[in-house]
């Protein structure tokens, strides 16, 4: 199992609650989340079931961006991955590495970056989400170059989009990381190499 949160000992913090100890707030969130296109209640939503309201609009936030926003799937799963990479968060790792091969990214890149190296090789748009993405991650905006850029080939709607991804992507993998959420790799798969700390 891969662990993520960077304290020891590590041990999961929220773990799902049980069915009967669930109130019927928790109960409509999590049928919600299995009724959706998630189709289960895992990852955030583990340590979100905590706080219902909150969960459900998270998840509604999540669903737009993953499942209906303008961004290309490719750009989409390659951020998730350098905003896991960022936050050393596991659990999104694993889901979104092979989904941003499958969408067209090279292995090559996502295991560079799952080495903590420089991602490439990438297409024109891919580097130009992951130098826009590392930017906000470290400077907390971004210059008025990648602005430019951005907006000329993405567009201002997808800039915004991209943005709110990169937003939303952090805080569920902070939320993970500090419930200690565990996650399983697939078979095979290998998980992020730990930043020296």
């Amino acid at each position: 199992m891969l662990q993520q949160g960077h304290t020891q000992p590590w041990a999961e913090r929220i773990p799902m609650p049980a069915a009967d100890a669930m109130s019927a707030e928790q109960r409509a969130a999590a049928q919600a989340l299995i009724d959706g296109p998630r189709k289960a209640v895992f990852g955030p939503f583990l340590p979100l079931l905590q706080s219902p309201v909150l969960m459900d609009r998270i998840g509604s936030t999540g669903e737009y961006l993953r499942f209906d926003s303008q961004i290309d799937a490719r750009v989409r799963e390659l951020v998730t991955c350098v905003v896991a990479r960022h936050t050393g968060n596991q659990f999104e790792w694993a889901m979104h590495a092979p989904a941003a091969v499958k969408a067209g990214v090279s292995a090559e890149a996502i295991e560079a970056l799952r080495l903590g190296r420089r991602a490439a090789p990438l297409a024109d748009d891919e580097q130009l989400a992951v130098d826009l993405a590392l930017e906000l991650l470290l400077q907390h905006g971004i210059s008025e170059p990648t602005w430019r850029a951005a907006d000329a080939r993405f567009g201002t709607r997808t800039v915004v989009e991209l943005s709110a991804l990169i937003g939303y992507f952090t805080m569920v993998c902070w939320v993970m990381n500090v419930a200690h959420t565990p996650v399983k790799a697939a078979e095979g798969q290998t998980g992020l190499v730990p930043f020296p700390l």
